[in-house]
């Protein structure tokens, strides 16, 4: 019985360090294998009890085990959407089949790196097949709130480069100097004028027509102005009219003193706003707050717009995407303007080694790693999304040739225990003879 025990075990030592010669011969073979999670074999003995002056051998049993939660290094790329989590956290993702299958049943799969590129329906996916899941943004580009503990609200991130995209106008600026000879009562001047160009919900290029015109008083100087605002999406139309008037005191003169509403949006001292509206809607106009010199001033005898800003672009075509820190997808176009996108969350799990392991270094949820949850990259327990980057394989070659050494040591000890055990029995069955 315990000669037969042994043979038992050692055959049950032959099997144990095969399976952990597979698992090796698996992490080395993906040594180079972009976001591969190394595997693990533990061997755990059997216990028989016979009683008292005998011992029968119970072998060995092994587990293998996924280490998901031991990460690679980074290395960097030049695609922007090659993307790799630095901290804890996995990238959702879905594969490919499922979106074509079109059922609307699109299933959740994890990673933790992955280079993706447009495909020739615009999805970003991987070569595998992988394609990058995120919440939608809306219009103006704001993420809605959607349910962080289901699946349900990610859609697959897709890619429309041949998007237009433009920002109207909305805040204005405007810093002029008046000249205070025009406003004396010996002056001959005339308005002064200045266009504006902004650009409205369409994109379209408007105007936004500024006239200045001199009070001019029968003596002495008025130093008051009516400004008349005209909006050319509304055909020329006045927009708003204002009375100036300027400071002519030691300290402040030369800067606004009042602005008193005639007709159109007010204008608020506080801010120095002229809340106007043009044909598309309000757009703020800023002529500057009461005393100061950084809007309307009325100085010297020169007419001089002094500075001129506002938002708002032209409608332009989508020269590139990335995806930042907090997993947003930015579209940048040839007008400078970056609008994002798309959101891609982080997801997280109570035990990422009870992650189901899948082709393609792609896993999924199972009871055993519990329930996941969606958070903001970088916000939580995560870490955050890195571009142009990708991560290794968590495999360190040293270390598993090492193993591999021990591992052979091993079988070749229990096939020795198997020979031994073979001539012990031929010694047993030569007692007869």
């Amino acid at each position: 019985m315990t000669i037969s025990s042994s043979l038992n075990a050692s055959v049950a030592g032959l099997a144990a360090n095969a399976t952990r010669l597979a698992a090796i011969s698996d992490n080395i073979a993906n040594s180079s294998t972009f976001g591969y999670k190394r595997a693990e074999t533990d061997f755990h003995s059997m216990v028989v009890e016979n009683g008292r002056g005998s011992y029968s051998a119970g072998g060995v049993r092994t587990t293998n085990m996924r280490l998901i939660d031991q990460r690679g290094s980074l290395v960097s790329t030049n695609n922007p959407t090659d993307l790799a989590v630095r901290g804890r956290g996995m990238l959702p993702v879905t594969t490919e089949s499922s979106i074509g299958v079109q059922n609307g049943d699109i299933p959740m799969l994890l990673t933790t790196t992955g280079s993706f590129r447009t495909d020739d329906q615009g999805y970003l996916r991987t070569s595998s097949g992988l394609v990058l899941m995120g919440w939608p943004a809306q219009a103006d580009g704001t993420i809605a709130t959607f349910p962080r503990d289901t699946a349900d609200g990610l859609q697959p991130v897709r890619i429309n480069s041949n998007q237009f995209a433009g920002e109207p106008t909305t805040t204005m600026h405007l810093a002029v100097n008046l000249p205070a000879t025009s406003t004396e009562a010996t002056s001959v001047s005339g308005p002064e004028q200045l266009s504006i160009e902004y650009f409205d919900n369409l994109g379209k290029s408007e105007s936004l027509s500024v006239e200045f015109t001199p009070t001019i008083p029968a003596t002495g100087a008025s130093n008051t102005w009516t400004m008349v605002l005209r909006d050319s999406a509304s055909g020329g139309a006045i927009v708003g009219e204002y009375t100036l008037q300027f400071d002519d005191t030691r300290g402040t003169g030369g800067t606004l003193l009042s602005v008193t509403t005639v007709s159109g949006g007010a204008y608020d001292p506080a801010t120095g706003v002229i809340a106007s509206s043009v044909a598309g809607g309000p757009l703020d106009f800023e002529i500057g707050t009461l005393g100061s010199s950084s809007g309307l001033t009325q100085l010297s005898d020169a007419f001089a717009p002094v500075s001129i800003s506002k938002n708002g672009t032209p409608v332009g075509n989508m020269t590139s995407v990335e995806v930042d820190a907090n997993g947003f997808v930015r579209a940048t176009f040839d007008t400078g303007v970056n609008r994002v996108i798309y959101q891609v969350p982080l997801v997280d799990v109570p035990n990422i080694n009870g992650l189901k392991t899948l082709d393609y270094q792609s896993y999924a949820v199972t009871p055993d790693s519990g329930s996941f949850f969606l958070w903001d990259a970088g916000d939580g327990p995560t870490g955050d999304i890195v571009g142009f980057a990708r991560e290794e394989s968590a495999t360190d070659v040293a270390g598993e040739l090492t193993a591999l050494i021990q591992t052979q040591r091993a079988y070749s000890s229990n096939a020795k225990v198997i020979q031994t055990v073979d001539e012990m029995l031929q010694e047993t069955t030569n007692i007869k003879r």
